[in-house]
């Protein structure tokens, strides 16, 4: 029997908590729970404007103040008893506990996804690079609080959005290929519940994400994540493409558009165009905010080219935004292919690199 068991056994109840070796527990004295719950009750009336989150305040009875110290005058984080974690009244960056923060930090995670059978996964199917909104939600869960805004200037088939709908942020996307435009609409309308309070308040904008910036207002956005164009490897003709894309029926080109930047005719002129408007985009992003770039390294004949790399490098030069890690996503569901066998080593690339980078004012 846990120590919360045994509270709700002996039908106590305490207000405050501090650490004990690995553990935590509970301060018994009766003047300090009393100066305890004059704070919580203190810190409940300012809820709002501390942006507490939901869950605390949807299980209030189970939340006490803490302290790892035991300094009631110092306290300044909330112990969520139910679950033996804490939450400090100080994070502005988002909803998470110190447990659930520290997971986060670990350089590595594993892809989600809903299975190719599943009905919710039919319409990503259709574009020829889906990235799945589970972890999309994960990234916008640690750098944004519940009623943040968030944008995608390559929203694709609007995973991002479906994301930011499921984690109640207010979302949106751009994306100047008609038809992921239209899937991307079709999603949202079939696979965010109508009880889904943030369903109404996803918002996928079909052109040009270069001029759909600039109708956005300066410090609009608390966050941006994208995975953008990987230059114009779709065009590229391998094992993979054989037996999956043209089996398939995906699409080889993202567009024929001149403004896309997957039709852009030379590797260097992509980075340079691509870095300048991420760039820009630091413009609508609030002071000190984050960027999430989700690229792939790629081959394109028998040139490797370090896209995260080069991109990172671009992107920081032009002085809006510092490069603060890289997390790798592992795609463990992708297929594996003999490039090369049995003459050479052509690696299968089943990983992603996400460049997290800060808005440096």
């Amino acid at each position: 029997m846990n120590l919360f068991q045994t509270q709700q056994a002996e039908n106590k109840r305490y207000y405050f908590y501090r650490k004990r070796k690995n553990d935590f527990e509970a301060v018994e004295l009766d003047e300090i729970n009393v100066l305890a719950l004059n704070k919580l009750a203190d810190i409940f009336k300012k809820r709002n404007s501390l942006r507490i989150p939901r869950i605390l305040l949807d299980n209030w009875d189970y939340v006490a103040l803490f302290n790892s110290n035991g300094n009631i005058e110092k306290a300044n984080s909330l112990y969520f008893i139910k679950d033996c974690s804490v939450y400090d009244l100080n994070n502005s960056l988002n909803d998470l506990s110190s447990k659930e923060w520290l997971s986060e930090t670990v350089t590595v995670f594993t892809q989600k996804g809903l299975g190719k059978s599943n009905a919710h996964a039919q319409i990503e199917k259709q574009h020829p690079a889906p990235f799945s909104f589970q972890d999309v939600g994960r990234l916008i869960r640690f750098f944004t609080k519940e009623g943040d805004c968030v944008l995608d200037p390559f929203v694709g088939v609007a995973s991002t959005l479906k994301a930011c709908a499921v984690e109640h942020r207010i979302g949106y996307g751009f994306e100047l290929n008609d038809k992921y435009y239209q899937l991307g609409n079709q999603r949202l309308e079939l696979e965010i519940s109508p009880d889904e309070i943030y369903r109404n308040k996803q918002n996928l904008l079909h052109g040009d994400c270069r001029d759909l910036l600039k109708k956005c207002t300066d410090q609009m956005f608390d966050f941006l994540i994208t995975s953008p164009p990987y230059w114009n490897i779709l065009d590229t003709v391998d094992h993979k493409v054989k037996q999956t894309r043209i089996a398939d029926k995906l699409d080889s080109k993202y567009s024929t558009s001149e403004k896309d930047y997957g039709n852009i005719e030379t590797y260097e002129d992509f980075i340079n165009e691509l870095s300048y408007f991420f760039d820009s985009c630091s413009r609508v992003l609030k002071s000190r905010k984050y960027m999430v770039v989700i690229v792939s390294d790629f081959r394109k004949k028998d040139k490797f080219y370090l896209f995260h790399s080069d991109l990172s490098k671009e992107i920081e030069a032009l002085g809006n935004f510092s490069l603060k890690g890289v997390r790798i996503l592992h795609q463990k569901f992708k297929s594996i292919y003999p490039y090369g066998y049995p003459f050479s080593f052509v690696p299968n690339i089943h990983h992603q690199y996400v460049l997290i980078l800060q808005k440096n004012k």
